[in-house]
């Protein structure tokens, strides 16, 4: 199965995965980055990385429009499932063979309370490894941490990870994260969505190809990256 991924602004994400569609954090309505909409985009599944409102964001409205499975976090799960969304709840470390992969939970260094206050869990990333074998670690919102080397071990074809500083790790933490996990590719995301997160993206991607091994993809939002 081919993947291809779509960034669609601030870390809404979009997988094409042979002939499945997968949403990861899908927050549109009132994201100023946005590339599109929530009632336009397809989805079969939807993975929600932790309970904070820019990215469980139109979870509910997509996941009841397309009849989405969402993956998640327990906590996470038992909110959305309580109104009407259909749910599978894994937790880190654990992982679950799913049509589109094979996909574990990692942890994030982050928080996770939900958009009305609820407990929302252990925020976390995903390692999806695809049916052809292909590794992609979306980090999620997270700061730097040593574990990742360990994640690294896994041999990564594509690292997708936030730079934006401030609630995520910075430019420098990103960068000492690509040195941990070593992948073939990278993609910056969750960054100049607001003033508060603005990074010059491209400063960043040279300084990465500088010192790794790792080719940086700067995408618009809207754009996407062919992982063959």
């Amino acid at each position: 199965m081919s993947l291809t991924l779509t960034w669609y602004g601030h870390a809404t994400l979009g997988l094409k995965i042979g002939d499945y569609d997968v949403l990861v954090d899908p927050f549109f309505s009132g994201n100023p980055a946005a590339s599109t909409t929530a009632d336009k985009v397809r989805a079969q599944f939807i993975l929600v990385s932790h309970g904070h409102g820019d990215h469980v964001g139109d979870t509910v409205a997509i996941a009841k429009r397309t009849g989405a499975l969402v993956i998640s976090n327990f906590e996470i799960c038992n909110w959305l499932a309580a109104k009407g969304v259909k749910t599978h709840a894994q937790h880190i470390g654990g992982g679950h063979r799913h049509p589109f992969g094979y996909l574990k939970l990692t942890q994030a260094l982050h928080g996770s309370a939900l958009p009305d206050g609820s407990y929302g869990g252990n925020p976390a990333g995903f390692l999806l490894t695809t049916p052809e074998g292909k590794k992609v670690y979306i980090a999620g919102d997270t700061g730097l941490f040593g574990d990742m080397r360990l994640i690294g071990e896994e041999g990564l074809d594509l690292a997708v990870l936030p730079i934006g500083d401030n609630y995520t790790m910075g430019p420098e933490d990103a960068l000492r994260a690509v040195k941990l996990l070593q992948p073939k590719h990278v993609i910056p995301i969750h960054y100049d969505t607001f003033n508060l997160i603005a990074q010059d993206a491209r400063a960043w991607a040279q300084r990465v190809e500088q010192e790794t091994t790792a080719k940086v993809h700067l995408l618009r939002p809207g754009e996407s990256f062919a992982l063959s």
